[in-house]
């Protein structure tokens, strides 16, 4: 299970399937993420903000990802992309919220 609370605040519960990437798992939940890149860390628009407790458990960014965060206006210390991360069984009870869009 994780949680997700999107731009508006409202907190949304769902159960992501293991070993899938978030993002088109959340743009079917209707939160906010749009995924216009199709996964490719280019677009920006499945940014969210992830739970700090939760950031050690997730992979590394990779360069690509990291690049595109610098250069989100709304970005933070826990800025992540959900198209760059699969959801894993240890990763049951993740929350974050979806970004503003940039």
């Amino acid at each position: 299970m994780m949680i997700i609370h999107d731009r508006k605040g409202a907190r949304v519960e769902f159960e992501p399937a293991a070993g899938k990437p978030l993002m088109p798992q959340l743009r079917h939940q209707k939160v906010g993420i749009i995924g216009l890149c199709n996964g490719n860390a280019v677009c920006g628009s499945c940014h969210v903000y992830v739970d700090k407790e939760w950031l050690d458990r997730l992979p590394e960014p990779d360069e690509f990802e990291l690049e595109r965060i610098e250069q989100l206006p709304d970005r933070r210390d826990n800025s992540r992309l959900t198209c760059q991360f699969e959801y894993t069984p240890e990763l049951d009870g993740i929350e974050m919220t979806v970004a503003p869009r940039a």
